[in-house]
């Protein structure tokens, strides 16, 4: 009798499955809502420069985000002029490769004050690769440069934090850009013209946009060539369509 008494204690103290099932989904799901307090934050851009025949064109998307939380803002301009004829275009934290760019800005005014004619493209990509190096383990940052100068003409370089410069006929970055290296690979051709260029770039973009939730909003273009520089904002409403769900 005395074990038949502890038996049914037991059973009377054990919670219904259902309660107890209760309880484990309300824990998982107090614990999911504060996980994004502590997780490592994400970023995420899509950023792309190519070369053509008298220019290069250099574009990226214009959303700042916490990875998969939320979006930051829809309408950051990742495409910097550095130079007269020189940009870069941003990826990775956006605080780290705005400071970055401000102080590549200003090493490069100090270089044509010294030397008294404009910058080469190869020496704005040299000195954020220095700056990128020399600050490697505490940045999150990685950059592409591109321009025209009297020397070689149009150029785009990519730059890495591992201290790399890299020249190519077109680069991309950042998250997007695992999106689009197929149609990039497909539809690049060398010496395109400046419309096919621009087609190009657009196309690469707008696909990026499409797939990466992390990249969003308007595409922002920069042309440059010997004549000088032209900027496009392409509104998403404009952006080329390539199918419906």
């Amino acid at each position: 009798s005395r074990l038949l008494q502890l038996r049914g204690r037991s059973r009377r103290a054990a919670p219904p499955p259902e309660r107890a099932t209760c309880a484990a989904t309300r824990g998982t799901m107090d614990r999911s809502h504060g996980e994004w307090r502590s997780a490592e934050v994400s970023t995420g851009t899509t950023i792309i420069a190519v070369r053509y025949n008298g220019g290069v064109v250099i574009g990226s998307d214009s959303r700042a985000s916490m990875g998969g939380t939320y979006v930051s803002s829809r309408v950051i301009n990742k495409v910097v002029q550095v130079s007269d004829k020189i940009f870069c275009c941003m990826s990775g934290s956006l605080a780290d490769a705005q400071a970055v760019t401000n102080a590549v800005i200003h090493q490069l005014n100090f270089h044509s004050m010294q030397m008294g004619e404009l910058p080469l493209v190869l020496s704005a990509a040299s000195v954020m690769r220095d700056f990128c190096y020399k600050y490697r383990d505490e940045l999150s940052a990685g950059f592409i440069v591109a321009g025209w100068d009297c020397k070689k003409g149009p150029q785009v370089f990519q730059v890495s934090l591992g201290g790399t410069v890299l020249e190519q006929e077109f680069t991309i970055g950042g998250s997007g850009g695992t999106y689009i290296y197929g149609y990039a690979d497909a539809k690049f051709r060398s010496g395109m013209t400046r419309e096919q260029c621009l087609t190009f770039t657009t196309n690469a973009l707008s696909l990026a946009m499409d797939r990466d939730n992390v990249s969003g909003g308007v595409i922002h273009l920069a042309i440059v060539t010997e004549a000088g520089v032209e900027r496009q904002l392409i509104p998403g409403n404009k952006l080329p369509v390539f199918h419906r769900i």
